[in-house]
């Protein structure tokens, strides 16, 4: 493996199980110093010593997303203990699938706390810290649900195409000041959360097959690949991107 992100600081939400941890063991084993971070802080402690155990560095700090102080306390013990921040992996995320009608104000609330707003205030958190260095990254986890509209999915939805949304705008803002952001947009993704995507009693079953018309499950480790990617200088030219990764179900 490439040391692609020796003697860099990434700082990676999410990172007790999924794509999140698949992406601190990643950015680790590629030579990064990996501040993991979430909420579920034994998950959490699993995965830095995953991380360290295959060599890597690692720091676990608890953070909660949707508390823009827990962000900035987590981000700071991070920067404090590895001297700056080059790249943020933001890969928090929840689902839930249910009937328009009988969403609760608390599951809305709820996800689009987890996933987009989130999302905003970690990236903000982190901006004066990126904003420092000559080049630095916000790669984001959306979905293919932030590019077309899917049933049962009316909070989902609006979330991940609020973070497609919320990546170009600071793509745009930010692109003369050396940062660039970028999304990738998984469809079906084989971890713990997958759990939480089941269609809700009396579903169309005509309208859930237009949620994967090729039947195949991405691996958390192909999303974390794609993120580091475009966290790395092999897409310096890329910016404000939102990549599906479907097996080409957004073609259709």
């Amino acid at each position: 493996m490439s040391g692609r992100f020796e003697g860099q600081t990434l700082f990676v939400t999410g990172a007790g199980s999924g794509i999140g941890r698949a992406t601190a063991l990643r950015a680790g084993a590629e030579g990064g110093h990996v501040a993991c971070a979430d909420i579920d802080e034994k998950a959490l402690g699993e995965t830095a010593e995953l991380v360290r155990g295959a060599g890597g560095t690692a720091l676990a700090v608890a953070c909660n997303v949707t508390d823009a102080t827990s962000v900035r306390e987590a981000l700071a013990e991070a920067v404090a203990e590895f001297g700056g921040l080059q790249v943020l992996c933001n890969v928090a995320g929840i689902c839930g699938l249910e009937h328009t009608e009988k969403v609760r104000e608390a599951d809305w609330n709820r996800i689009i706390g987890v996933n987009l707003t989130g999302t905003f205030f970690v990236s903000q958190a982190a901006l004066p810290h990126l904003l420092a260095n000559r080049r630095s990254v916000i790669s984001n986890v959306a979905s293919v649900a932030g590019l077309n509209g899917q049933a049962y999915s009316a909070a989902y939805c609006a979330s991940k195409f609020g973070v497609v949304g919320l990546t170009k705008a600071l793509a745009v803002e930010y692109s003369q000041r050396g940062l660039r952001v970028n999304c990738v947009c998984p469809g079906a993704v084989r971890t713990p959360m997958i759990g939480q995507s089941l269609p809700p009693e009396g579903a169309d079953p005509d309208l859930l097959k237009r949620l994967a018309l090729v039947n195949a499950f991405t691996r958390p480790e192909e999303v974390a690949g794609a993120l580091l990617y475009l966290a790395s200088e092999d897409a310096r030219s890329i910016n404000g991107i939102a990549m599906p990764m479907d097996f080409g179900n957004n073609a259709a």
